[in-house]
């Protein structure tokens, strides 16, 4: 979800880039990163994305805190360092409640059902007619880090 965020946003908080050959070896990689910090993966063909880094090479995801499996490569591309402030982070843990309670009213197909007058119901839209998701629901609280491009 931070990943999609960071997209959404176009600011991944990037706080120092390191771009080369990278490899990954038995699900792990070396970086210069501190204990929890984020970190981002561009270029490799199996492992893009938004990950964890933790003591001793440890990796996890940032969606499920399990290990990230990440997947054995040598690549050239960049691992950028990330800085997310921790204000996002605790919007992120919002946001994923708000798409496990609403997320399947959001993707279904049914705009409004009545059911032999028992019970009615219809999504919420937006002044652009669309179904409301997380984007429009967070996006005045996320816009103070919004950039206007990468």
């Amino acid at each position: 979800m931070l990943q999609q965020i960071c997209e959404t946003l176009h600011n991944y908080f990037i706080k120092n880039s390191y771009g080369g050959v990278f490899e990954i070896a038995d699900g792990t990689i070396s970086l210069p990163l501190l204990d929890g910090q984020r970190f981002l993966i561009r270029g490799s063909v199996l492992n893009d994305g938004v990950y964890t880094y933790h003591e001793g090479g440890y990796i996890t995801d940032d969606d499920d805190k399990s290990a990230a499996g990440l997947r054995d490569e040598t690549f050239t591309g960049s691992v950028c360092a990330l800085a997310v402030p921790p204000a996002v982070i605790a919007l992120t843990e919002e946001i994923k409640a708000w798409v496990d309670k609403y997320g399947e009213a959001v993707d279904s197909p049914y705009t409004s059902e009545n059911v032999l007058g028992v019970y009615s119901y219809s999504k919420a839209t937006g002044t652009n007619g669309k179904t409301v998701t997380w984007k429009d629901t967070f996006k005045e609280r996320l816009n103070q880090w919004r950039r206007v491009c990468f």
